[in-house]
């Protein structure tokens, strides 16, 4: 049986790191994938997102970082490098719905995959809720 594909942002995977609001409920997600429940798509610019996130943390020295970022490439993760397609409807995802164009590559990702977006960025969930995405 395929498993069901999730979509999820860097506000959620960012959890995994640290000691966040709804963090429980972001650890689920990669539990369902280490149980083989699900499967995480993501987009590469995840990885610059989340050492990004965490290179502002003060509880994070570069070696934290450098760890935090392998560990997500060696979970196994499907990471996409976006298409001139997905660029495409980000940026028109962009401009309709007010958001970053890094918000908006995740919202392309799932529009095309056809998926489910997970964010905890309740903005941006506000602002696109008519589209197949969920809040945390």
């Amino acid at each position: 049986m395929e498993r069901e594909k999730m979509i999820l942002d860097a506000s959620v995977i960012v959890k995994w790191f640290t000691r966040e609001e709804k963090r429980e409920e972001a650890l689920r997600y990669r539990e369902m994938f280490i149980n083989d429940e699900i499967e995480i798509v993501v987009p590469d610019l995840i990885l610059y997102e989340i050492g990004n996130a965490l290179r502002y943390n003060p509880s994070f020295n570069d070696e934290d970082v450098r760890l935090a970022v392998r560990s997500l490439i060696d979970l196994g993760i499907n990471i996409i490098i976006p298409t001139t397609e997905i660029l495409d409807m980000a940026i028109n995802l962009a401009f309709k719905y007010d958001t970053t164009l890094y918000d908006s590559v995740y919202l392309a990702l799932a529009e095309i995959l056809n998926d489910t977006l997970v964010t905890a960025d309740k903005n941006l969930y506000d602002k696109t809720k008519e589209k197949n995405i969920k809040i945390l």
